[in-house]
């Protein structure tokens, strides 16, 4: 359903101009975590991402608002369990937006790759990216209620343990609320806030998707933006369950 207060907007750059391609448009990049003991059941199981570690990892958090660089990749990960990313911002398919310019997200994530970060190889690489990527509205579609159902020294590869969670699907706008904030990261702060600990990752973002599909439909004042839908977008690379502690 809708939500109350507010009006919904899409994290488009430039909503009424024709669209350009991203190179006239503009760019970004930004930061925080903390240390978290978690349970030692990942120690033993080959299939969990081990997260005893001293710290559970950096979460940077680059926000745009009011359209610095700054990098964590040659940091020293050895302590950590993961790194984590998140990034709000306007967008289009493959680039996202900043001050001063855009930049590819394959740039932005190079180098955390296995053969960049050394020390984050076989751990968790997690990307959040609230951004549209398209100029697509989602109409929605009529749900027929008829019926319901519920370590070792091995090579691996450079793009493994990554997973890329976007707020919407290819070619598509992504909405937010101008009082409660953006779609996605309302359901998966809550998701993460109720199930850690005791779901695996990819469980809850799941429960993400079906949050932002069923719960969500926009509430705009411009015309033809009323009563459009979203699906989040999650491409795993991950190579093991990941939970995270309570």
């Amino acid at each position: 359903m809708a939500q109350t207060g507010g009006e919904d907007t899409l994290d488009a750059f430039k909503l009424f101009s024709k669209r350009k391609h991203p190179s006239d448009a503009d760019r970004q990049k930004a930061e925080e975590t903390d240390s978290v003991p978690t349970s030692k059941a990942s120690a033993c199981d080959p299939y969990r991402y081990k997260m005893d570690y001293p710290h559970m990892g950096i979460c940077l958090i680059v926000n745009n608002k009011n359209f610095h660089r700054s990098t964590t990749s040659q940091e020293d990960h050895s302590n950590s369990a993961s790194f984590v990313c998140v990034l709000l911002s306007h967008g289009d398919e493959g680039v996202i937006f900043g001050t001063d310019g855009f930049e590819q997200l394959e740039m932005l994530t190079k180098p955390f790759k296995g053969d960049r970060c050394r020390s984050l190889v076989g751990k968790p690489k997690l990307f959040f990216i609230q951004a549209c990527r398209g100029s697509t509205l989602d109409d929605g579609a009529e749900l027929q209620a008829d019926s319901v159902e519920e370590q070792s020294s091995e090579r691996i590869p450079v793009e493994a343990d990554f997973l890329y969670a976007y707020s919407t699907a290819p070619g598509y706008y992504s909405w937010r609320n101008t009082q409660n904030g953006s779609w996605f990261m309302q359901a998966l702060c809550n998701m993460l806030q109720h199930h850690r600990g005791e779901l695996e990752l990819m469980q809850i973002m799941t429960r993400v998707n079906n949050t932002v599909a069923m719960h969500f439909e926009s509430n705009s004042n411009l015309p033809g933006f009323t009563g459009k839908k979203q699906i989040p977008c999650i491409v795993s690379m991950l190579t093991k369950d990941l939970y995270f502690p309570k």
